[in-house]
């Protein structure tokens, strides 16, 4: 990731600190994702990495029907930019119920599904549908190591499946199962992991179909444990990673072999040389995520060996010993390590093409309301 791959003419007139896509990463990173999926059928990607219209379009452009989101905002931006199918991959509880009856009322071209993994949840989903006279389809989330949400691939998720199929306003639609929690660095102990997943997952669908309820898809995985859910033979098996459209210096670093590049990055400028061997950037928190330990938060590919030894809402000190070769108004390129939660950061994007700012695609998705 050196700088001479993230080459930009025409910075000196963009205010900083902003972010940066560069589209033929973007566009490389969807051809990666579908040679590893081996077919757009097979892919539900993510949105909540880029949140961005734009991108959909592309994905949409290379047939990717159904996409994934976190987000009743960004379940909307998903179908205003055409996408003919919307999994909303969290538990939807609440006033969100009815809300999310009224979004499918207003894109009745759309299909929309939600995932549950409690029965007080679907029941509460089934009379928000029933009450707007429409119905939705209902994937049962599995929890299979990350304990975040879901239920155990068991007894309780077979009888959380049949209350859906009993429930009005609700259909089957399936399994959901995230592991988030597999980032093993090796790739064969990820592939064992998945395979461990693949054996209970055999088995709840084994009771499912002893019991004639239909499995319409299965939808599974992330960015790290992509490439070896792809490999595996379930039946209407769906793969959904996100980060890997964008990716960022974490993924990078760690799963090298996916063949995934950052396609985001955010300029920022020298304000300050506060001592011979610091440079201060604008570069704060709130223009590049914060989750990563302090000091870990993003590249620079001009001084990748530079350490981070100070991180503020707006400023960022690097300690480097070329410090002198930099000036206040000089720019840097800095390549995220968690990108999903920076581009929430940003209202827009600006967009190379060829080196050249050619214009800047909205991240219409990172509000909360829609």
């Amino acid at each position: 990731m050196s700088r001479q791959d993230y080459s930009v003419q025409g910075l000196e007139k963009i205010l900083s600190p902003t972010l940066l896509f560069f589209r033929e990463k973007i566009e490389n990173n969807l051809a990666r994702m579908l040679e590893i999926a081996g077919s757009a059928d097979r892919l539900c990607p993510h949105v909540k990495t880029h949140k961005c219209p734009e991108i959909v379009k592309l994905a949409l452009a290379r047939g990717i029907r159904h996409h994934k989101c976190a987000t009743l905002a960004e379940a909307v931006m998903l179908a205003e930019a055409g996408a003919a199918s919307v999994l909303l991959a969290y538990p939807v509880v609440g006033p969100n119920c009815a809300r999310l009856a009224e979004i499918m009322r207003r894109f009745p071209r759309t299909r929309f599904a939600v995932l549950a993994d409690h029965p007080a949840a679907v029941e509460a989903l089934s009379a928000a549908m029933t009450q707007a006279g429409t119905s939705v389809e209902v994937l049962v989330d599995l929890d299979v190591g990350q304990h975040r949400t879901g239920v155990a691939p068991g007894e309780a998720a077979v009888m959380l499946y049949e209350k859906i199929a009993r429930l009005p306003g609700l259909h089957l639609g399936g399994l959901h199962a995230y592991d988030g929690h597999n980032q093993q660095p090796d790739a064969e102990e990820r592939r064992r992991a998945v395979d461990a997943i693949v054996r209970d997952l055999s088995g709840l669908l084994e009771q499912l179909q002893q019991r004639r309820l239909p499995v319409p898809r299965i939808v599974v995985g992330g960015t790290p444990t992509f490439a070896c859910w792809a490999a595996q033979h379930l039946p209407n098996l769906q793969c959904s990673p996100g980060t890997c459209v964008l990716h960022d210096a974490n993924y990078s670093r760690k799963f090298p072999e996916l063949g995934f590049v950052p396609a985001a990055v955010v300029l920022t400028r020298v304000i300050s040389r506060p001592a011979p061997d610091r440079v201060t950037l604008d570069l704060g928190y709130k223009a590049v995520c914060a989750d990563p330990p302090a000091g870990q938060r993003c590249v620079f590919p001009d001084l990748p060996d530079a350490p981070q030894v100070l991180h503020n809402e707006e400023h960022l000190v690097l300690q480097t010993p070329l410090a002198q070769r930099y000036q206040p108004g000089d720019t840097l390129l800095a390549i995220p390590a968690h990108i999903c939660p920076t581009c929430a950061l940003h209202d827009f994007a600006w967009i190379v093409e060829k080196g050249q700012i050619v214009g800047r695609w909205p991240i219409t998705a990172r509000i909360r309301m829609a």
